[in-house]
């Protein structure tokens, strides 16, 4: 096997490895070596190379004659448009920002957040950031006011850029009234703000400290790539703190640029001029990596998708997308497939769309059930891959290297660890377990390069997060376990495995069961407290689209099944049918939110949840269940 030898040279000599990769990025100047470890637990990658993330993205993809190749290809089925950007047009529209933001005075190392919506615009405000050496920070389009101003009280940027309004189905969202109430909300006031209006609802302009788009970059010469430090953060992106206080994963530039360069054609097995559509939205790190930066460093034609995978117009605008553009790889979360399966079991909408570009389809972002996968599988007709990786690290921990040397595909599993991850699967006291044994999933230290190097201005949160649970390793948070050829098993979050009467069962492994069912379209297992037994299983069922079976019928048989299958021990024995489940708006189920409410237990309500109005479906779920309990 061709990888096993590659990945072992990853881990046995990071140093010769990385070096050898690193001689695809145009550099400014190149590192002296790849690995900075003399401040050990925390390390560096090409920390003394000087490079710019946006000449590598755009410029030099001008440089060598392809400037007229398409960049970007925004498809908005909400509003109905489309545009079609070249590099040439790209570059040129992000060194013209990069010149206003400079004008303005700008420089390297100041703060900016983007607050938009999923426009080409988001990407252009990205890159001249990176143009110039800023340091921009995403919040996703439509956050809460009280969100977005923490997220400026902890970043103090020094400019904010912001589209007036985001359009969902059937609604438009004003952004500016949520950015001025955060702004008002935040002890840290920014120097300035630039607004992008669109015509669904344009925003009124505070003078002398808001700048329409296009005014404000009338007249001013276009910025030069400004070369930064190999270690200088190229982004600061916000995870979801468990206290509240969001976490600031910060990427480091040179780091990014090479690992992300290897992926595209390694493991989503893209050529330059390839379309490649990640499904996602830039307000999360699939947007940061898969949207905006890799398929632009690799040369791609990278599609920005304003739209969900059903409503708009239907469950087939996925297939539509990637027939329209000629998509050869296709990205999207297990969430969004499930949503589509539900809506249309028998796939009817993939057969009115001719799909021979598509080769493969990746999933990452929730754990892809084995029945999602062959339901795809079955209806699209190309291998459909799993992957896992994290905000954290910003691309894939464990994947199929499908353009290096493709593995055989084991359901239910992200396949292997990819070049210098170090799985390991450990019990309680940090000692590794035999194959096939459920523990705490850890990555020996040093991560590779493109992974967090710690959070802004927060080492000590930083070390208690991820490093002080398993000393020499990187804590995922997540438990599972490995089999005898390497290949990782994802169960679920670390909280998520529950203690039945001393028994540590996997959630995940219980919703896979359910998955299987014919009429469950997706499904979420949690854990409740129990007098008796600690804690029990609970399953919320979402049935497809034209089950018409009574609820209890079903029930009874999911209940059976997960019996079956896993055994009494589970002790699973309560289910009901739901409409929905409550999510993230990047398809993450809410858990924790449920246990808590299940447990009758204080919560915040999450920041980045679709509905809140869903939890209280949720609660009378439960109560018809007997929870919270008394």
């Amino acid at each position: 096997m061709r990888y096993a030898e590659l990945h072992r040279k990853s881990v046995t000599d990071p140093e010769g490895f990385w070096m050898a990769q690193a001689q695809a990025i145009d550099w400014d100047r190149p590192p002296s070596k790849a690995l900075f470890d003399d401040n050990a637990p925390l390390y560096e990658w090409f920390a003394d190379a000087r490079v710019n993330t946006c000449w590598n993205a755009l410029d030099r993809h001008v440089a060598a004659g392809r400037g007229d190749q398409l960049a970007v290809i925004h498809d908005s089925p909400i509003t109905g448009t489309q545009e079609k950007i070249t590099y040439r047009d790209m570059r040129d529209r992000t060194a013209q920002l990069a010149g206003a933001l400079r004008d303005k005075g700008i420089t390297a190392g100041d703060r900016v957040i983007i607050y938009m919506p999923m426009i080409p615009e988001a990407l252009v405000a990205m890159l001249a950031c990176a143009r110039l050496g800023a340091i921009h920070s995403v919040v996703f389009g439509g956050f809460a006011a009280n969100e977005l101003a923490v997220r400026i009280d902890d970043a103090q940027p020094r400019c904010i850029i912001a589209g007036s309004c985001g359009i969902e189905p059937g609604r438009v969202v004003p952004y500016k009234p949520l950015l001025d109430a955060a702004i008002d909300i935040a002890s840290y006031k920014p120097d300035f703000c630039v607004i992008f209006q669109r015509d669904q609802a344009r925003g009124e302009l505070t003078p002398g400290r808001d700048h329409d788009w296009h005014a404000v970059q009338q007249g001013v010469s276009p910025a030069d790539c400004v070369p930064v430090a190999g270690n200088h953060p190229a982004y600061i992106l916000y995870t979801s703190g468990t206290t509240g206080q969001p976490k600031g994963v910060i990427r480091p530039t040179a780091g990014h640029l090479v690992a992300l360069q290897w992926t595209m054609k390694n493991i989503y097995n893209v050529d330059p001029g390839d379309v490649f559509w990640a499904a996602s939205d830039v307000g999360w790190v699939v947007g940061h990596s898969y949207i905006c930066y890799a398929p632009l460093i690799a040369g791609n034609t990278t599609i920005v998708f304003e739209g969900k995978p059903v409503g708009t117009p239907d469950a087939g605008t996925f297939w539509r997308v990637i027939a329209e553009h000629g998509v050869k790889s296709f990205f999207t979360a297990p969430t969004a497939l499930r949503a589509v399966k539900r809506e249309d079991p028998k796939g009817t909408h993939v057969g009115r769309y001719d799909l021979s570009c598509l080769k493969t389809v990746f999933l990452a972002g929730e754990r892809a059930d084995p029945a999602t996968i062959q339901w795809a599988e079955k209806q699209l007709n190309v291998p459909v891959i799993d992957h896992w990786w994290q905000t954290e690290t910003g691309w894939a921990i464990a994947a199929n290297p499908t353009g290096y040397d493709a593995l055989p595909v084991k359901l239910g599993s992200p396949a292997v660890a990819m070049p210098g991850y170090d799985i390991h699967v450990l019990d309680e006291g940090g000692h590794p377990v035999a194959p096939g044994t459920l523990g705490a999933i850890a990555l020996r230290l040093p991560l590779p390069p493109g992974t967090l190097p710690g959070l802004w201005n927060a080492e000590a949160r930083f070390r208690k997060s991820y490093l002080d649970a398993f000393p020499g390793y990187y804590a995922t948070g997540d438990a599972g376990y490995l089999d005898e050829d390497g290949y990782v098993y994802i169960m679920a979050r670390t909280d998520d495995v529950i203690n039945v009467a001393g028994h540590r069962l996997s959630t995940g492994g219980m919703e896979e069961v359910l998955a299987s069912h014919s009429d469950v379209g997706e499904c979420a297992v949690i854990g409740v407290a129990d007098e008796l037994k600690g804690q029990v299983p609970v399953g919320l069922l979402c049935l497809n689209a034209g089950t018409d079976r009574p609820h209890a019928e079903i029930v009874a048989e999911a209940v059976a099944l997960v019996r079956e299958r896993i055994g009494p021990v589970a002790a699973f024995k309560l289910a009901t049918v739901v409409d929905r489940l409550p999510k993230t708006r990047s398809g993450k189920v809410l858990r924790a939110t449920m246990v808590n409410i299940a447990d009758g237990t204080p919560y915040k309500m999450p920041a980045t949840i679709d509905d809140p109005a869903i939890l209280d479906e949720i609660a009378a779920a439960l109560k018809t269940l007997g929870y919270p309990q008394g």
